[in-house]
């Protein structure tokens, strides 16, 4: 028991003030990556379009990415990592994972943008477009930094098994952006269920594994309970990724014109293709947790 306060006193003295992390390679991507986040939401700010899905997903992102890059920043500063990294969470394999899912939703906006708002004659769109591919190289210049340069192994959450569970809410998310035309329409309705089911359950299975602590005191085997998620997320995604494209593309074809950006059905189709996207990467994840469960290691 000595051996035990003595060790988290010695971990404790660890956390003091060091301004020189905001000097060093890390420090200066992050305060790169705030600024250019910042940047980018002021100039798409400017461009207002309040009513469209994918401009309000827009700002979401250029202000979550920046908000939680400056938390972390601050318990680095403050060396705060090592009092979590002790009682709760993995702080390295936290950092690099949302440096992963930070450069996922920049990159995916940016283009998303470009689609939207970038033309011949948009020269402003452009500006808030290169803007925003500037964020999401920032973001992807941590990821090979912690990957390749300082070599981070990842535990879960920069591992196969959290990433995962990463892209597939992060797919949800963007089939939640683009749904549009199934008002009235019991069976599209039913769809929108069928995606609104797992959403909610896929970021507290990652938060759970994220905090370990937690995760040892839950009365359940959370493994066990991924399984059955992930059994019901895929009969789901199944009904869904049948139901879905037969409601909406039955005697309706594709219109002439139909402008990526702003068509109609096209904004549909691309519901369709990220629930089959969700589909695949939902069994996928099935699979590989069914083999972890029977005791087959992957590499």
């Amino acid at each position: 028991m000595g051996c035990i306060i003595t060790h988290i006193k010695e971990t404790l003295s660890q956390a003091v003030f060091s301004p020189s992390t905001l000097i060093s390679s890390r420090g200066g991507l992050h305060m790169l990556q705030m600024i250019l986040c910042l940047v980018t939401f002021v100039l798409g700010i400017f461009k207002g379009d309040g009513t469209h899905t994918y401009w309000n997903y827009a700002m979401f992102t250029w202000s979550f990415c920046p908000l939680i890059t400056l938390v972390i920043t601050i318990i680095e500063l403050f060396g705060l990592d090592v009092i979590l990294n002790l009682f709760c969470m993995d702080w390295a394999d936290f950092t690099t994972g949302m440096a992963m899912t930070f450069t996922l939703m920049t990159v995916s906006v940016a283009i998303t943008y470009a689609n939207f708002y970038a033309c011949s004659k948009c020269i402003y769109g452009w500006l808030v477009s290169i803007s925003a591919f500037l964020c999401g190289i920032a973001y992807a210049l941590e990821v090979l930094k912690d990957k390749f340069v300082d070599k981070k192994k990842g535990s879960y959450l920069a591992a196969m098994p959290g990433f995962w569970k990463v892209l597939e809410a992060f797919v949800s998310c963007m089939i939640f952006t683009s749904l549009t035309g199934y008002h009235g329409k019991f069976w599209l309705g039913l769809c929108v269920v069928a995606y609104a089911i797992p959403f909610p359950i896929l970021p507290l299975i990652i938060a759970t594994n994220i905090l370990k602590k937690l995760k040892k005191c839950l009365p359940f085997n959370l493994d066990k309970f991924t399984f059955i998620f992930l059994v019901i997320s895929v009969v789901l995604y199944v009904f869904a990724a049948v139901v879905w494209p037969a409601g909406i593309f039955r005697n309706n074809p594709r219109p002439n014109p139909c402008p990526g950006s702003f068509c109609i059905w096209a904004i549909q189709f691309m519901v369709a293709f990220f629930t089959y996207v969700n589909l695949i990467l939902f069994t996928l994840d099935l699979i590989f947790t069914l083999l972890g469960m029977c005791n087959f290691k992957r590499t």
